[in-house]
């Protein structure tokens, strides 16, 4: 039998100019040209996850969708949040879940709550008993290209409380949940090392990511707990057309020469997730098309 040749990642999906989409937030996958891929049709597992119980933030589309099918098809079950609004994303990421035959729960949450955070957690636990992976993965972000004094206070905060407060509230009340073995991961980005201008306050939190990252893997090694980040750079997902105003130019600036696909992500969080990355911890994954990163 002659083995399949692996297609050139610079021409595995298309490249088109992203026609001009614009979307209020938080974006709907289903009215996205193109539509992203998943991994609903390539994505196989091979039982590296098989029996654990994980929590995923922001799973309702995107990346956190890509990393709920595929931690799934790996043989675990998903608890993942999504915001009230984004009801149907959240029941197509559930489907994708339960057709893999694992357990998918949905959570309507907002991470910028601290109770909320804690609801989650007691949920998930009062599901699965334990959570053996939690991902930090929602985040907001809102282009300002006219500079710092066209970010509001409350949008900093907003985008503070999201992709900062969540995590810290979360890793630390999933903490006494998580076994030895266990591991949190975190999502960072390219703009954490690279920021853009009209990006600034984005930036930011995820330059604290990466840090958080670092500093709690060193406090949980004694715990038998990893922690990791995954950098990503541009991605095809709904918060491209609800939040940036050029979608037709879009993952140009990647080496690759295009934005990636979701699908493309989620196998940095399955590495990182299972145990054939049991030597790493304190890590951030770069998964950018490229771009070189510290």
């Amino acid at each position: 039998m002659t083995a399949r040749q692996p297609p050139n990642p610079v021409e595995q999906y298309p490249r088109p100019e992203f026609p001009q989409q614009d979307q209020p937030h938080p974006g709907d996958t289903e009215r996205m040209e193109p539509r992203p891929d998943h991994g609903e049709s390539s994505y196989r597992g091979s039982g590296r996850m098989e029996g654990r119980h994980t929590l995923i933030t922001g799973g309702d589309s995107g990346i956190g969708r890509a990393v709920a099918l595929a931690f799934a098809r790996e043989g675990a079950d998903v608890v993942f949040t999504h915001l009230p609004e984004e009801e149907r994303e959240a029941a197509e990421t559930a489907r994708l879940v339960t057709d893999a035959g694992r357990r998918a729960v949905a959570v309507a949450c907002d991470i910028r709550d601290e109770d909320a955070c804690r609801s989650l957690v007691e949920r998930a636990v009062s599901e699965f008993g334990r959570i053996d992976v939690l991902v930090n993965n929602a985040a907001y972000q809102m282009s300002q290209p006219e500079g710092i004094e066209e970010i509001s206070t409350e949008q900093f905060d907003r985008v503070l409380r999201t992709n900062l407060y969540g995590m810290f509230w979360l890793s630390k009340m999933a903490l006494p949940h998580i076994p030895e073995g266990g591991s949190i991961i975190n999502t960072t980005s390219v703009q954490a090392y690279q920021p853009s201008p009209h990006l600034l306050d984005y930036a930011t939190t995820k330059g604290g990511i990466v840090t958080f990252t670092q500093g709690l893997a060193l406090m949980l090694v004694d715990r038998g707990i990893r922690v990791n980040a995954v950098a990503p750079g541009p991605v095809w997902t709904p918060l491209i057309p609800a939040t940036l105003p050029d979608t037709e130019s879009f993952g140009k600036q990647a080496p690759l020469g295009r934005a990636a696909q979701p699908v493309e992500i989620a196998p940095a969080y399955v590495f990182l997730a299972s145990q054939e990355s049991s030597y790493i911890t304190g890590e951030i994954m770069n998964v950018t098309g490229g771009t070189p990163l510290p």
